[in-house]
């Protein structure tokens, strides 16, 4: 499972990017997105791949969730993926940044000013529905032995921290049109063995709360020194250059003003159709 900080759309881009060179990654990967990603022009290539879309908003929460456990019951395992993506904060940072903070303020948490707090139902729901019961490190019952030799479930959580030169994040449109002066994006990873992260409700949400905590310390740190901090005995973090080839960029914008276009010209028929 790997969970990411929200900043901007860019972020999906990103991510892809870096798990290009993972083998296969990203044809074993499942993406939790919101709903509106469905209209858009990747929407039906996100359907056809199976990918989940959550509508936000209290009033569509806990029906959300039932639809979600749903979904990964039903394609998680069938179609064979092994990684599932999320980004737990449920929206944008600059979007939600404030309501954050007066959460954290009512319930004396941290007050947090790169991250938010993040929600915790589709963790939960994850959690609960992917990962096979332990007991004394082997897995619970024989139910779930049979389970397990066809998937083992969820191994590991990589705690993924996105970051950008003076906390200016990219979105979709800039990766296509290019018209931002080339940046470094930096990219931070911590690895969690899923059998010590807690199952049980309210120690997961203090357990998620931590995380984004260290994200927080995290990007405070890169924005005040432009790098992340070096882990414990190191003079300073080890990191490996990651670089897209031009052919791959021209074919993937190519791609993409195509789609882009096509998408326009579906909905002005349906639109003039309709009206």
């Amino acid at each position: 499972m790997v969970l990411v900080n929200h900043q901007a759309t860019g972020d999906v881009c990103t991510l892809m990017m870096c798990l290009q060179d993972k083998g296969t990654v990203v044809r074993q990967m499942m993406w939790l997105m919101d709903h509106i990603f469905k209209y858009t022009n990747f929407g039906i290539v996100s359907l056809i791949h199976g990918d989940f879309f959550i509508r936000q908003g209290k009033a569509h929460r806990e029906q959300q969730l039932v639809l979600l456990k749903e979904h990964l019951e039903k394609y998680y395992r069938s179609r064979n993926r092994k990684w599932i993506v999320l980004f737990p904060e449920g929206g944008f940072l600059r979007k939600r940044r404030e309501t954050s903070q007066e959460f954290a303020k009512k319930n004396n948490l941290p007050f947090l000013k790169h991250v938010t707090l993040p929600r915790t139902g589709a963790t939960q729901v994850i959690m609960k529905t992917l990962v096979v019961p332990q007991e004394n490190g082997t897995p619970a019952g024989r139910d779930t032995v049979i389970k397990e030799n066809k998937s083992k479930g969820l191994q590991w959580v990589i705690d993924t921290t996105i970051a950008y030169p003076k906390g200016e994040p990219i979105d979709i449109q800039t990766w296509i049109l290019g018209y931002r002066q080339p940046t470094v994006t930096h990219v931070h990873y911590r690895i969690f063995p899923v059998k010590d992260v807690p199952a049980e409700p309210e120690a997961l949400t203090h357990w998620l709360y931590q995380r984004f905590i260290e994200k927080e310390d995290l990007l405070t740190h890169f924005y005040e020194t432009g790098a992340f901090p070096p882990l414990q005995g190191q003079t300073k973090a080890i990191s490996r250059e990651m670089t897209l080839s031009n052919l791959w960029l021209v074919v993937i914008q190519s791609l993409a003003f195509l789609s882009g276009g096509m998408w326009y010209c579906i909905l002005q028929y349906f639109y003039h159709c309709l009206f």
